[in-house]
């Protein structure tokens, strides 16, 4: 394992550092630091900012925009915009959908769609889970019946992220439902959300948010040559999906910050004669975390180091479950540092300080972060039966 950078490495992390803290808006940083909701126009901006210095799809094919990078570089460039606080590029867009249709896609459907989904002229959003086929997808009923030159879809979705800023969805369909295997009859098919039969209708969050959806197809007519791949191969394309969307998950930068953050609200906090930050007891915790992540860190440098030609790594298990519950200690910690303070939400005539009215609803949300991308369930059980042997 090489835990130091090599010179070259080294330049490229400093150029890209100038870049993220220079032409990315202080704005849209300063939002994302401190946990405030971004606005569809600031998700857009920075990533076509991303976009055009060819900077927010690098792990696509280079002929479609994709860099040749190695894993060290790759990962460089995720932890040094995450510490930046630097809004990642569309993750429908640049770790889901564009990856597939690249893999899987026609000549024609690439010329089509990976162009204008590079440089977010499309906002995508993913139609996998239903009412009864979350964890269990390939239980999915939605149905895509072939009509002449066109497919009608009927069924429902849920959880469907950011839904209300989408252009078009990706969308798992069951096209054979006498296939032998449920898995088998399941296709991936692209359509305008605009369509005719297409309902959207919000889900409101534990936290009060509005960040998920339910959305309905009624006849909703799609044409055939919005198919990506074969009929009936969607699984195949859902599972090389979910493996990249997996990917960015650990999420190391974001949580030194967040744990950055805590310590400067904490720095302002009273306790006793002192700060909380000067509480021993406080400033063990904050240590132990920082112990933890640093753990996790060389983990993460060591699978990235020994990475081969893409190929997953099951110790991503191990990256994914223990940063996102990282993630969630340090919204956690924030929550303590503010006390009775995040009782109020969203009050302005109280004297509670709007960062502590905003540890309330992230404490909330995050709790969602050991559960998409594959649950701390699931990771264990990938971890002792392709690790562990068990």
């Amino acid at each position: 394992m090489k835990i130091s950078l090599s010179p070259d490495e080294v330049a490229f992390r400093d150029e890209l550092r100038q870049f993220y803290r220079s032409e990315i808006p202080s704005e849209i940083r300063e939002r994302v630091k401190y946990g405030k909701e971004l606005s569809r126009e600031q998700v857009v901006t920075s990533h076509k900012i991303l976009n055009d210095h060819g900077l927010a799809v690098p792990n696509w094919p280079v002929e479609w925009g994709g860099k040749d990078w190695t894993p060290i570089q790759r990962h460089i460039w995720q932890d040094e915009m995450q510490l930046a606080s630097v809004p990642e590029p569309l993750t429908f867009n640049a770790q889901m959908v564009g990856p597939v249709i690249a893999h899987f896609g026609s000549q024609e459907i690439k010329e089509r769609f990976l162009p204008p989904t590079a440089a977010m002229d499309i906002w995508w959003c993913q139609g996998f889970s239903e009412p009864d086929a979350g964890s269990d997808l390939a239980a999915l009923r939605t149905t895509a019946v072939r009509d002449g030159d066109s497919y009608i879809v009927n069924g429902q979705k849920i959880w469907t992220t950011l839904a209300q800023y989408a252009d078009w969805i990706f969308c798992l369909v069951r096209t054979d439902p006498n296939a032998p295997k449920k898995q088998a009859g399941i296709s991936f098919l692209l359509f305008d959300v605009k369509s005719p039969g297409v309902t959207i209708r919000p889900i409101k969050l534990i936290d009060g948010g509005y960040e998920v959806n339910e959305v309905f197809f009624e006849n909703v007519r799609v044409p055939a040559d919005q198919l990506v791949g074969e009929e009936n191969m969607g699984w195949t394309y859902a599972k090389f999906l979910l493996g990249n969307e997996r990917t960015g998950i650990t999420g190391v930068g974001r949580t030194k910050v967040k744990l950055g953050v805590a310590k400067e609200y904490a720095r302002q906090t009273s306790s006793g004669a002192g700060t909380l930050l000067e509480d021993p007891l406080f400033a063990a915790r904050v240590a132990e975390l920082e112990n933890e992540l640093l753990a996790l860190e060389l983990t993460q440098l060591r699978v990235v180091s020994n990475s081969e030609d893409g190929k997953p790594n099951p110790v991503s298990s191990v990256l994914k479950m223990r940063g996102s519950e990282l993630q969630q200690a340090a919204t956690e910690l924030l929550l303590d540092i503010a006390g009775p303070d995040a009782i109020p939400v969203g009050a302005e005539d109280i004297a509670s300080p709007a960062w502590a009215q905003r540890t309330g609803p992230g404490y909330l949300n995050y709790r969602k972060t050991t559960i998409y991308g594959g649950s701390s369930e699931v990771q264990r059980t990938i971890i002792a039966s392709t690790i562990l042997g068990l």
